[in-house]
């Protein structure tokens, strides 16, 4: 069994058990969270769209790798450099409900 859940602009295929990191949620570690699911296809192969819930512990609160935003003019002398962290949580799937 496994649901296609929406989160942060983002779409992600899961399973139970499956931990994954999404955009940064206003949840403590600790706490469920429950998705709406897009679509369900449950062990007999069933398809069902919008129907559903996934539910999730939070596991954990980060910052992803840097990323270097570079400006640069030639013979100006003109160099910038930014750096930016894009902060996430990590989610363990508990359960697909139908």
């Amino acid at each position: 069994m496994y649901a296609v859940i929406k989160t942060g602009g983002k779409q992600y295929r899961v399973e139970v058990g499956n931990k994954l990191k999404v955009e940064k949620l206003n949840a403590n570690v600790g706490d469920t969270v429950e998705f709406d699911a897009l679509m369900v296809r449950d062990d007999e192969g069933n398809v069902h769209v919008d129907k559903g819930k996934v539910v999730a512990e939070v596991k954990a609160h980060g910052l992803g790798k840097k990323v270097v935003v570079f400006k640069y003019r030639p013979k100006k002398n003109y160099r910038r450099w930014k750096g930016h962290r894009q902060p996430f949580t990590e989610i363990e799937i508990k359960e697909i409900k139908l």
